[in-house]
């Protein structure tokens, strides 16, 4: 599968080595450019390459830079994406460490995935905002193994959906289906999931658990 992943990160990194590892043709970008992006390129046999130029030919984008920054990403990202492509979004709202105040998740009550949404102008699949970046390489599992962890998915395109849950399934985890991105608040930051280490069983009741009341920890 062609994967374009935006974002060098922890997440994105990782997503990188794991994906390229399990055989698929990864290009990856982030926003100093490919010449910055050598030595992960050498490590794990993807392709350095622009923003510009990460989704071209993919039938799967991850998009995994910090919400402040979604609103930069330039115009006609997905051009040239295959057809069906699905987008995968990673990322999490945090107003007093780093993104600022951001009035239509805090007054109008958006979910934050909803709003990258808005901003991408394509539907997302939220999945691995809660995880823990070093798993993704240390806990993978095959399946029926009792240590499996699970990963909520939320997302309103079921196609894509189903394309993000197959892939996780073959990075190792399992999946638990979180519902539309309207409901994709049980998994932000300080919910009972988030960060959860955790079997299916366990992530479905999290999810069940959560609060829509945004914690004053998570609000600007």
């Amino acid at each position: 599968m062609k994967i374009g992943i935006i974002g060098a990160g922890n997440i994105g990194g990782n997503l990188t080595r794991r994906l390229t590892a399990l055989g698929h043709d990864v290009s990856v970008a982030n926003s100093r450019g490919p010449h910055t992006l050598t030595a992960l390129a050498e490590e794990t046999g993807a392709t350095p390459v622009a923003v510009t130029e990460a989704a071209r030919g993919a039938e799967v984008v991850v998009v995994t830079i910090p919400l402040k920054n979604v609103p930069e990403l330039p115009a006609g990202l997905f051009d040239g994406a295959a057809d069906g492509f699905a987008v995968i979004d990673t990322g999490n709202y945090y107003p007093k460490e780093r993104d600022g105040r951001i009035a239509a998740i805090e007054d109008e009550g958006l979910t934050e995935s909803r709003w990258t949404e808005r901003h991408l102008g394509h539907p997302v699949i939220k999945a691995f905002n809660g995880t823990y970046a070093q798993d993704i390489l240390d806990k993978p599992r095959p399946q029926g193994d009792p240590e499996r962890l699970a990963v909520p998915v939320a997302g309103d395109d079921e196609a894509a959906k189903r394309t993000v849950r197959a892939l996780i399934d073959e990075l190792g985890f399992d999946t638990v289906d979180a519902g539309g991105i309207d409901d994709s608040w049980r998994q932000q930051p300080d919910s009972p999931v988030y960060g959860l280490r955790a079997g299916v069983e366990a992530v479905t009741k999290a999810l069940a658990e959560a609060s829509p009341e945004r914690p004053a920890g998570f609000r600007a």
